[in-house]
């Protein structure tokens, strides 16, 4: 070995030198790609559906002009059952009420809330379903409500409103009014900060309340802009052909993305393929702040994927190099290696042959006289 280090010329120790410090690289840029894929809790819904997999989450985005409206969502959610039945997938859970697949729906718009003594204008989010299983907000106090709750009164709001129209952050179980009707607030949450954020549409006070409620206030233009559903999915693309087949939107209408799968590699090399045509949105959609945020992560991964690529490259490049050095300058050649393969196979061949021969020369064991025969 110190022979092996003496010979080496100063050159060769810098390329060695980098060559680990590349692959180093390499390795740090993998582990931070794969922490940042999985740090969107929006897009990390089929894992908390189902820890055995088997689940794929899919996200559609409708336009202003599709049309769609909750008779629109009930009648998809028909059509995949009747599609489930009809490929023979029924849940294998022991409890009675475990469901196949989750969805949820939203709107986005403007809302004017009223407290006690002040009242401000926020960007609302009309939800239905269930949609804070997709979307884990952090609640400072309270809980959160689901759309099918026979109540539509709720509402969540962030730490900004309470402040403006109460003072505190601990106002669970007050009221505030939204077009003269009173709505219990359930929940107080923290919105996430940062310049991606803000950039994203998540950098003013926001509130959550139902559908029922932004459909009252909005009228016509509470348009359903955002569905999300979590289903199985036996086979690769499974959900996605069913959401795409059964959903019943014109395609120049929609834009439909498989979470599960879209930081992987393929899709990131997608990414990559459109990277300078990703902005040219011809479909009139206006995305939410949590897919404007997926879609950051998407450029930022196929960044990463880039040079991680070079990362690897330069190594692999020396190391292939190396080998073209180490055969060209060879003192053997390959007849040799061929022959020695052949009699050390020959040397094995022969043990085996003589172990088995040996083996049956052996005389048999000697009974032992006290045990009987039978």
């Amino acid at each position: 070995m110190k022979e092996f280090w003496k010979n080496l010329t100063r050159k060769q120790i810098i390329l060695m030198i980098t060559a680990v410090l590349s692959l180093l690289a390499f390795l740090i840029l993998t582990i931070a790609s794969n922490g940042l894929s999985g740090g969107l809790d929006t897009q990390n819904m089929a894992g908390r559906w189902s820890e055995k997999g088997g689940v794929s989450q899919i996200s559609c985005f409708f336009s202003r002009d599709s049309g769609v409206d909750e008779n629109t969502i009930k009648g998809f959610e028909h059509a995949l059952e009747a599609a489930l039945l009809e490929a023979s997938i029924t849940s294998e859970s022991p409890n009675a009420n475990a469901r196949l697949w989750a969805d949820a729906y939203s709107a986005s718009g403007k809302l004017v809330i009223t407290g006690n003594s002040s009242q401000v204008e926020v960007n609302a989010i009309g939800v239905g379903g269930d949609f804070f299983l997709f979307h884990p907000l952090y609640l400072l106090n309270g809980s959160y409500f689901s759309g099918s709750d026979l109540m539509q009164d709720h509402i969540i709001i962030d730490e900004d409103i309470a402040w403006q129209l109460f003072g505190s952050n601990d106002v669970v179980g007050q009221q505030v009014t939204i077009g003269g009707v009173p709505h219990l607030i359930g929940g107080v949450i923290r919105r996430d900060s940062g310049r991606m954020n803000d950039n994203a549409g998540n950098g003013s006070s926001i509130a959550y309340v139902s559908f029922e409620t932004m459909h009252k206030n909005l009228g016509e233009f509470a348009v359903i802009n955002h569905y999300e559903i979590v289903m199985p999915n036996p086979v690769s693309k499974f959900a996605l052909g069913i959401v795409k087949e059964k959903i019943g939107v014109a395609e120049s209408e929609i834009e439909i993305v498989e979470n599960t799968t879209r930081y992987q590699l393929l899709p990131l090399l997608e990414v990559l393929r459109n990277f300078g045509m990703r902005s040219m949105n011809g479909k009139a959609i206006i995305y939410p702040y949590w897919e404007n945020i997926a879609k950051g992560y998407e450029d930022i991964l196929a960044l990463l994927l880039v040079f991680r690529f070079l990362f690897l490259l330069y190594p692999v490049i020396l190391l292939v190099i190396l080998l073209v050095v180490l055969v060209k300058h060879r003192t053997w050649h390959f007849r040799d290696v061929k022959a020695w393969a052949e009699r050390k196979w020959e040397v094995i061949r022969i043990k085996g042959i003589t172990k088995k021969q040996k083996k049956k020369a052996e005389p048999p064991e000697e009974l032992d006289e006290e045990e009987p025969w039978l």
